[in-house]
């Protein structure tokens, strides 16, 4: 059975964001107290390594260390002077077409993981995080201006074959709503 402090850490390597100190505490059924104290001992545990844990009064997430900032900045520059890649292209694609996409949405249809890619979209300035309209805990992603503007397109529905994907996509998004 893993320790307190090493389920926290997996959840938020897995969520790729800042997750809710009361929220990590409804989902491990921990008290607020008790997770307080496992992310002190995960901080301490992750000292001198290359993640760190960044903090603000209600939310904790898992980053790169503050060490490690110019190496990652190297690697960022790198990675945005490239083309997108097909997965970025394909995460692209279901925020372009879908409506109040989130990362949940993106990952089930994607099938894996897709935090790394919706980051480096976001740094790229081609997304855009929103709250979502009916859930204050999540976030929806849409199409930047910018990215429309370079695209041509005055908004999403101008784009090839709009409805008929979109459509494609809310069917993916309610198989999903219904599997929950």
């Amino acid at each position: 059975m893993l320790p307190l402090d090493a389920k926290i850490e997996s959840i938020l390597f897995y969520k790729g964001e800042p997750v809710a100190i009361k929220e990590l505490a409804s989902l491990l059924k921990e008290t607020t107290e008790d997770i307080v104290a496992a992310v002190d001992v995960l901080r301490n545990r992750l000292t001198g390594t290359g993640l760190a844990l960044i903090e603000n009064e209600n939310d904790i997430g898992l980053f790169t260390s503050p060490e490690a900032s110019v190496l990652i900045d190297e690697m960022r520059k790198d990675e945005l002077s490239k083309e997108l890649s097909k997965a970025s292209l394909e995460t692209l694609s279901i925020i372009l077409y879908g409506t109040n996409v989130t990362r949940g949405d993106i990952d089930y249809i994607r099938g894996v993981n897709s935090s790394f890619i919706v980051r480096n979209l976001l740094v790229r300035g081609l997304i855009e995080r929103k709250e979502h309209p009916s859930d204050a805990r999540k976030n929806i992603f849409i199409p930047s201006l910018a990215l429309l503007a370079y695209m041509g397109v005055r908004e999403v529905t101008d784009l090839p074959d709009y409805e008929v994907t979109r459509k494609s996509l809310e069917a993916s998004k309610e198989i999903i709503h219904e599997e929950a």
